[in-house]
Order: C-alpha cells, then sequence, then structure tokens
C-alpha cells in the first residue's frame, strides 16, 4: 500500500483549558477524497486547522509527504502544496473574479505561469469565466464557492483542504459543488473535507471519519459508512 500524503497521528488540541481532540488518527493518499464528519463541536474543523497552522497542536503529530509539519507556521503551509478553502466562501468582495484567483497565486512570480492557472481555472469553472470582470461580491454564494476553489487551485496544490463546501448553498449549487469536487479526484487532485452534509459527503468519499467529542469514532471506506446501521443512525438522521 502507498504511504499517505497526509497523516495525522494522536492529535491533541486544547482552547485555552479546553480540550477539543484527544488522539485523533487520520490518513490521506494521494488521489482520494476523504471526509471528516460528525456533529457540531465534534472537532473536525480544529483538526484541517491544525494541519495548516491555524490552532496549535498539544501532543501528537502532522505529517505531509513523510515532512513533519507539526504546528509549522500557517504562511509556510502553501509552499508545501497545500492550500484551504475556508468555511464561508470567503473573498475579496470588491475585487474581480481574475483578481480574486490571482491572489491565489501570492508564491508564484511568474506572471506567464499565473495566467496560465488563471486559464485552467476558468477551464474547470466556466461560469467564473463570464463574471472575470465581476466584482466577486456581485457573485452568488454558489459562484463564490466557486471562486474560494478556483483560488486555492491557483497553486497546483498536492492537497486541498476544504471546510464545509456545501454550507448555506441552495440545493443546485450543492450539487454543482460536489460535481466539480468529483471532477478535481478525476484530474488526479487529493481533497480532505469537513462537510455537515455527512451523507453527500461520504456518497464521493473514499474514505470517511466520524468524530464524536473530539474522539476517533467511525473510520472506513465512504460505502461502508454509509451502509453502517450505527453511523446511518447517529450521523445521517437515520437516512
Amino acid at each position: 500500500m502507498t504511504k499517505p500524503l497526509l497523516s495525522i497521528h494522536d492529535l491533541e488540541v486544547s482552547y485555552g483549558a479546553v480540550q477539543v481532540l484527544f488522539g485523533v488518527n487520520l490518513e490521506v493518499r494521494a488521489g482520494e477524497i476523504v471526509s471528516i464528519i460528525g456533529p457540531n463541536g465534534a472537532g473536525k474543523s480544529t483538526v484541517i486547522k491544525a494541519v495548516i497552522g491555524l490552532v496549535e497542536v498539544q501532543r501528537g503529530s502532522v505529517e505531509f509527504d513523510g515532512r513533519d509539519i507539526t504546528n509549522l507556521p500557517a504562511h509556510v503551509v502553501p509552499s508545501l502544496g497545500v492550500t484551504y478553502v475556508p468555511q464561508g466562501r470567503i473573498v475579496f468582495a470588491q475585487m474581480t473574479v481574475t483578481d480574486n484567483l490571482e491572489m491565489g497565486a501570492f508564491l508564484q512570480h511568474d506572471a506567464r505561469k499565473r495566467r496560465e492557472a488563471v486559464d485552467s481555472v476558468f477551464e474547470q469553472f466556466p461560469r467564473l469565466y463570464e463574471r472575470r470582470s465581476q466584482p466577486a461580491g456581485k457573485l452568488s454564494g454558489g459562484e463564490q464557492q466557486m471562486l474560494a476553489i478556483g483560488r486555492a487551485l491557483m497553486l497546483n496544490p498536492r492537497l486541498v483542504i476544504l471546510d464545509e463546501p456545501s454550507l448555506g448553498l441552495s440545493p443546485k449549487y450543492v450539487d454543482l459543488i460536489f460535481e466539480h469536487l468529483l471532477v478535481l479526484r478525476s484530474q488526479g487532485r487529493t481533497l480532505l473535507m469537513v462537510e455537515q452534509n455527512a451523507a453527500r459527503a461520504l456518497e464521493l468519499s473514499d474514505r470517511g471519519y466520524a468524530l464524536e467529542l473530539g474522539y476517533n469514532r467511525f473510520t472506513d471506506s465512504g460505502e461502508k459508512l454509509l451502509a453502517n446501521d450505527d453511523v446511518r443512525r447517529m450521523y445521517l438522521g437515520g437516512a
């Protein structure tokens, strides 16, 4: 079996005196979509924030491509090939779609390569090309999420981490976003996402991790987790 691209071992994280992760373990292999599911307060977003250096790890380790990146400063992580799509469709509202994308290529100093990256995103998201000169704040919620994902692709990352990509979107755009994630995987991208829409996330995931109160509760393929009666009862509303 190939070595994981991302490995999290016995991760413990606290916010002040309150511990929120208790020995969490997780792996992501190249070319996979892996989802983290669980109720509010389970520690899902804290796991990915620990990976990208937004929270301090008290114990345990985070390894990317065999390198220990535990508590690496957040501004260094993108240079390793890890990019992040935050929760809430965060875009630069007054800047155009094209300018927003170019902000995602802040480490790329070659203008030609930046243009190529922009063209690649427009090919992936034709709707963004149609709106390329519009202020990002004028886009719909679904279009802003496409823009946030496109911006994360600008550095041609080896791992894209997404926090609640379907949050607050209409059913139409939820479908579109998940379709785009499947296309990205078909192109060889590796994706790790936190997602409240657990059933939809597991449907498209190679593997999933269910957290509860900061602990690993279930780990299996997306297909097997969907078929697990306990998972269905506890995380999928019995559906």
